[in-house]
């Protein structure tokens, strides 16, 4: 009997997907300790959106996070997802920085790296996975699937092929940002990965619940060789996020696989964030109807939402199917970039600007023209020609026709900044401004979690002190005052 292990992402992509990343430190730890016990093949932990919302919005220290957590779970490797050579921004960085940024996981407690390049120019991703291994961790190489002309199962299985012989990673991710596999898909895709890796590297599942359909294609994906499969507890399961562990691991026991994980645990640890979302206001994951429209924009879910949104902001609600037709249209004419981080937005940015202007590609941001120009790296296809010219024409002529290397920045870092640790001259590397100097002024990491309102909390504390005989509480416009003689009677004032 094949035993499939399971990578959860309760605390990582789930909570991205569902409640904008902004699960704060305190929400996890009650329960990392169950989690621990749970038997997980490891947990994705980070990505850079985490330090970013961490450090911008939560004002709590990532790298803190990373430490407490660990320390509640010495057994679960806790796996951490680099983006290309850009970290945070858009912009490619110094090999240097992106090599002390690994070291920085590692010291901090992360065991796992998994390292994706949009374009699959691995020349982006190599040198990381490599010194991740340097450092006994273990390396992960991700594939990002998309549905295009350039995107065959030849293309995957020479790409997983190299990472294997490049980066001697031990893992094989499809990364299946969009949700766009479907099970006819997966049934030619892992056959073709598995032959071209051999059976000693691992294949790992990872898609969204956006179509419906990843839940049935895991299924199939076991079944034509996958090893692992992302998913995260419910109720943060489903929706845009990762299929349900509770669903997917009955069904594979259906099917006659082992998954040796503890079904009580999960069940007290999905009760614990129900409990924090009926608290904070925040969605439950509930599956979604297919919809065949996303096989031809392939917005991801969160993106789509944010999309909406700004457009009635600016007044332009009526244009929302508009824009996603004019992503696709423009998808084709770059060359298929894969829609994820960074190329959807960029995507979707030029999009809405070709529909409000009064001619497409009049202007044309800046990260336009670098994707255009190849900055972020190889592209899989040449953007169409009369495209290109339009883009030169119209974008900004300061940023150079050929891109340069970024120079050497730890050196400089380290003496910009004399007394600071590297934990926190990357921060500062990362956010510009008083971003990190307001995280660190807003005190020490908020490590407990009550679901009770704090004055409830007090009182109930002082209903158990008897011999008090007066009691004084002011909160905001709210006065309560108790005598020994009211206690007793129940007056209140």
């Amino acid at each position: 009997m094949k035993r499939i292990e399971i990578v959860d992402t309760t605390l990582r992509d789930a909570h991205q997907c569902l409640w904008a990343t902004r699960m704060t430190t305190a929400m996890m730890l009650p329960v990392v300790e169950r989690m621990d016990r749970i038997g997980f093949h490891a947990l994705d932990f980070m990505g850079m959106i985490q330090f970013d919302v961490c450090v911008r919005y939560l004002k709590e220290d990532p790298w803190e996070r990373i430490r407490r957590v660990r320390e509640r779970m010495p057994r679960t490797p806790l796996k951490a997802a680099i983006r290309s050579r850009s970290l945070v921004g858009f912009d490619m960085l110094a090999e240097d920085v992106n090599l002390l940024w690994i070291d920085r996981l590692h010291a901090n407690g992360i065991r796992q790296v998994v390292a994706f390049d949009a374009l699959a120019d691995l020349d982006n991703i190599v040198p990381q996975l490599v010194h991740a291994r340097r450092l006994g961790m273990h390396a992960i190489g991700a594939l990002v699937f998309c549905e295009s002309p350039v995107h065959p199962d030849t293309l995957y299985a020479q790409k997983a092929r190299e990472l294997v012989d490049r980066a001697g990673v031990g893992t094989i991710m499809i990364k299946d940002s969009g949700g766009l596999l479907t099970p006819d898909r997966i049934r030619t895709l892992v056959p073709a990965l598995r032959a071209s890796v051999g059976p000693g590297v691992a294949l790992q599942l990872h898609s969204h619940c956006i179509t419906g359909l990843a839940p049935l294609v895991y299924l199939e994906g076991v079944k034509h060789g996958i090893d692992q499969v992302d998913c995260s507890i419910a109720p943060l399961a489903n929706g845009p996020a990762q299929p349900a562990i509770q669903t997917v691991a009955r069904n594979l026991r259906a099917m006659g696989y082992e998954v040796g994980i503890d079904d009580a645990l999960i069940a007290e640890v999905g009760e614990h964030f129900r409990r924090v979302a009926m608290k904070e206001g925040k969605p439950l994951g509930i599956p979604m109807a297919y919809d065949a429209f996303h096989y031809l924009h392939q917005v991801p879910g969160g993106m789509l939402t944010n999309l909406r949104f700004q457009l009635e902001q600016a007044g332009l609600d009526d244009k929302y199917e508009h824009v996603l037709v004019e992503i696709a249209r423009i998808r084709a004419e770059l060359g298929w970039p894969i829609m994820v981080t960074p190329f959807a937005q960029l995507v979707a940015t030029q999009a809405v600007l070709n529909v409000v202007q009064p001619e497409r590609y009049k202007v044309v941001p800046d990260e336009v023209r670098k994707y255009a120009l190849g900055y972020y790296g190889k592209l899989l296809a040449p953007v169409e020609p009369d495209i290109l010219d339009r883009i030169v024409e119209n974008s900004s002529s300061s940023i150079p026709l050929t891109p340069a290397a970024a120079p050497p920045a730890v050196d400089a870092l380290r003496r910009k900044y004399p007394g600071a640790s590297d934990d926190e001259r990357l921060l500062r590397f990362m956010f510009a401004g008083s971003q990190v100097d307001d995280m660190l002024a807003a005190g020490p990491m908020v490590t407990t979690y009550a679901f009770e309102d704090s004055l409830v909390t007090l009182l109930k504390a002082l209903a158990k002190r008897p011999r008090m005989r007066q009691v004084s509480i002011r909160k905001g416009s709210l006065r309560l005052e108790l005598s020994s003689r009211q206690a007793a009677s129940g007056t209140r004032r």
